[in-house]
């Protein structure tokens, strides 16, 4: 009997770029199940609300596991190991774009290893059309009024474009 493959994907998604979308598709062909955890993270204030991130995570990634895994996205507010085993992951799964990326990504494994050296941190190297795109570089886009259908899904641009409206109202 194999054991289930469960991996999962933390990040704060805020929001959810087709970078994100790539890692998931490819993501759910190395697992069983694949757990999206979206992170809590004020310190990178983000636009939309964790339930709003999580919500729209659901709806963009669901199609993307079709034949390969089940989907579960989850909100998390606790030390990223600790959410592994609570979910049962036995892989992290992350993206990367970047030399930048790899050097913080490098000491992340090195702790979460100290912390639980059964799970392991798989790397996906972010496909060349995505390198480039950062959630906070697709905001600060969107809040210039520029053109951000190229960085995520339709839906995902138009929610995000009406958010920065809204705050542009607001002052």
């Amino acid at each position: 009997m194999t054991k289930n493959r469960i991996g999962l994907y933390p990040g704060t998604f805020d929001p959810v770029t087709l970078g994100h979308l790539d890692i998931i598709k490819r993501a759910v062909k190395l697992v069983d199940h694949l757990v999206i955890g979206v992170a809590t993270n004020a310190s990178k204030s983000p636009l939309f609300s964790l339930e709003e991130r999580r919500a729209m995570l659901e709806a963009e990634a669901a199609p993307l596991a079709k034949g390969f895994a089940t989907i579960e996205v989850v909100a998390f507010d606790i030390l990223l190991v600790k959410f592994a085993e609570k979910v049962g992951a036995g892989r992290i799964i992350r993206g990367l774009r970047a030399v930048s990326d790899f050097e913080y990504e490098f000491q992340m494994v090195a702790m979460n290893q100290r912390l639980n050296p059964e799970i392991e941190t798989v790397f996906l190297m972010a496909d060349p059309r995505h390198q480039a795109i950062s959630s906070r570089l697709v905001k600060e886009i969107a809040m210039l009024d520029g053109d951000i259908s190229a960085f995520t899904t339709p839906t995902i641009a138009a929610a995000l474009v009406k958010r920065c409206q809204e705050l542009k109202t607001r002052n």
